[in-house]
């Protein structure tokens, strides 16, 4: 659970290998035929490029000296002409990567967000969403401009070097041997320096997570700092936050950044070194019927600084290698997490119940070796109504998330209707059941759409109806808009207990055979909540329903009480039984009247 805080670096659980890279070109296969039309183009154009060099060569050392002005200004044309089609094949190559780059950018983001769609509530319960974000958006962006870009950018630099050294061992196979001369040198900095790179990329990804996870923790709780003045102290925290990610991201730039200087250093090396040997083997290669060629020189010295030129591109696209490889490991560690909750091979559509509930023997841990539950079993019939009541942590919403599938139990078995949920579709048994959780989640858009999340092809009738059933419609009539009134994210603007409607509203427009409602009135004012309540007790009428309440006197005319303490049902009865037994229950509810009794004596002080 270490993870699960924004000052701690998740660590790797498989370090990254060459064969988790080459998973990422299953994307890019995808679109084969425009990567194919990428490099054609690359290519094309740089053998153009190559070509003006030896143009030069042409004319300078033979058109020139012959004064053959008409072959001049054929090849002035021609080199124009390359120059103007070099420009049209810039803009086409261009367009291809940016609708390639949005593809990939979908196609990643599509796979990773339905992989978190499947994964169970323990994924979530464990790390910072802040952190999962971070993959989804930025790691994301960065892979994809690799794979488009940097990829092909780096065999077109293979090409490129391969074409020069054609073109300079047509000129001299002795000052191509001097261009080359550097390349190792060159390859020395690259290794040395590959480990401490990756190391220091790695560390700044992590560092990248860490400042998301604390940014989205604090938007979310923008209302707690500003109430207990905390903004000084947490410009701090994020300040150090953004501290450590500069820091290793310097870090690896200037060792990155390094490959540009050394590049540079040797091709200018090299160029001095082509005239330096140029005068003394000028015998060899550059003297015709005793004329100097200086047309060769320049092309040769052109083509290596062409030469040197890629090899400068390759680095930075090894830099940018070093940074999707950190990146990508994040991604496949989000997309190899594994499904906990999922349908079993062979499971089967769970067939329409009728509400029958059995728990035998559940034992379940959220943590290994911490039991929550301990060897519960109880038995329900179709349409009772079961409260669970008891301290917190006890399990009560442990049951009803084992009963929704929402985590497997460790052992035993939970059945409806005789099916061992285990067996059915997720799908086939959520659809049955309506789930109304303590914490309510309001989604930007209408009211009615709100409501209407509920089931997708309900009318806007059915949608108004099931609000009047829980009384929500008296306060949405009388805004402006009514059910048509825009919802800011996550319900602002709206009082806790409207949301608690408006969500209450959803769910029994499922229509569910088995009800769940998860402290479902904690938000409702006292006056709310007997109109609700009285439209609570038509609504559970013919269904399988289990309450969780800390308000014991919402909870009174449930058919079954359970008394859960300690992972175990301590007792269990009617609210009258439990009474009688002057038991666990009847002191938590006596322990709740005697509150209220006290405050209703000082409200009358008061008054």
């Amino acid at each position: 659970m270490a993870r699960n805080k924004f000052n701690i670096d998740e660590e790797l659980d498989v370090p990254f290998n060459w064969e988790q890279f080459k998973r990422s070109f299953v994307y890019i296969k995808r679109y084969k035929k425009l990567v194919i039309l990428m490099i054609t183009f690359s290519v094309i154009a740089s053998v153009l490029n190559l070509l003006t060099p030896k143009i030069q060569q042409t004319v300078i050392d033979k058109l020139i000296p012959q004064g053959d002005i008409k072959l001049i200004v054929i090849l002035g044309v021609i080199f124009l002409a390359i120059n103007l089609l070099n420009i049209f094949i810039g803009r086409a190559r261009s367009k291809i990567s940016v609708n390639m780059s949005q593809s990939l950018i979908t196609d990643i983001r599509t796979d990773v967000f339905e992989h978190l769609q499947k994964l169970g509530f323990d994924y979530y319960d464990s790390r910072p969403h802040g952190k999962i974000l971070t993959r989804v958006i930025n790691y994301v962006n960065s892979v994809s401009e690799f794979l488009t870009n940097g990829l092909v950018n780096a065999l077109l630099s293979v090409l490129n070097m391969v074409f020069i050294l054609f073109f300079m061992f047509s000129i001299s196979t002795k000052l191509t041997l001097v261009v080359l001369a550097g390349l190792p040198i060159f390859m020395i900095y690259v290794v040395a320096t590959k480990k401490a790179q990756r190391r220091f990329r790695q560390l700044r990804a992590n560092k990248q997570s860490n400042t998301t996870a604390y940014l989205s923790e604090n938007i979310n709780g923008a209302k707690v700092t500003q109430a207990f003045a905390r903004e000084e102290y947490n410009e701090k925290v994020y300040d150090g936050l953004l501290e450590e990610t500069r820091k290793y991201y310097l870090r690896a730039c200037y060792l990155g950044h390094g490959m540009w200087p050394m590049s540079a250093i040797i091709q200018r090396l090299v160029r001095a070194a082509i005239y330096i040997c140029a005068v003394y083997a000028f015998r060899h290669d550059f003297i015709v019927d005793g004329v100097f060629q200086l047309g060769a020189i320049t092309a040769m010295t052109t083509y290596a600084v062409s030469f040197w030129a890629p090899m400068q591109q390759l680095g930075n696209i090894y830099n940018q290698l070093l940074d999707t490889m950190a990146y990508l490991e994040r991604i496949f560690q989000v997309l190899d997490e594994p499904v906990t909750v999922d349908d079993q091979p062979g499971a089967k559509d769970l067939p329409e119940i009728k509400g029958k509930v059995d728990f035998e023997k559940v034992l379940f841990e959220y943590e290994k070796g911490v039991p929550v539950l301990k060897s519960v079993s109880f038995s329900v019939a179709p349409g009772e109504s079961i409260a669970l009541v008891g301290p917190t942590g006890a399990g009560k919403s442990t049951i009803i998330n084992l009963l929704s599938r929402f985590y497997n139990v460790t052992e035993g078995e939970v059945l409806i209707d005789g099916h061992n949920l285990a067996d059915v579709t997720l799908k086939s048994l959520r659809r049955q059941m309506g789930v109304m959780l303590q914490d309510v989640f309001i989604f930007s858009g209408t009211i009615i759409d709100n409501i209407r999340y509920g089931r997708l092809d309900a009318t806007d009738e059915e949608c108004i109806a099931a609000a009047k059933a829980v009384h929500a419609d008296e306060f949405i009539s009388q805004m402006e808009k009514g059910y048509y009134t825009e919802t800011k994210e996550r319900g602002e603007g709206l009082s806790a207990g409207q949301r608690q409607l408006i969500s209450f509203a959803r769910t029994l427009l499922s229509d569910p055979r088995i009800l769940i409602l998860d402290e479902a009135t904690s938000s409702i004012d006292t006056n709310t909540e007997q109109l609700v309540q009285s439209g609570i007790a038509a609504l559970l009428k013919g269904r399988t329903s289990f309450i969780v309440a800390h308000r014991l006197s919402t909870i009174k005319n449930c058919d079954r009480i359970m008394y859960i303490e300690a992972g175990k049902i301590a007792e269990q009865g009617s609210h009258s039984e439990l009474m009688q037994k002057r038991g666990l229950y009847y002191k938590l509810y006596m322990s709740q009247l005697n509150q209220l009794r006290e405050l209703t004596e000082e409200d009358g002080v008061v008054a």
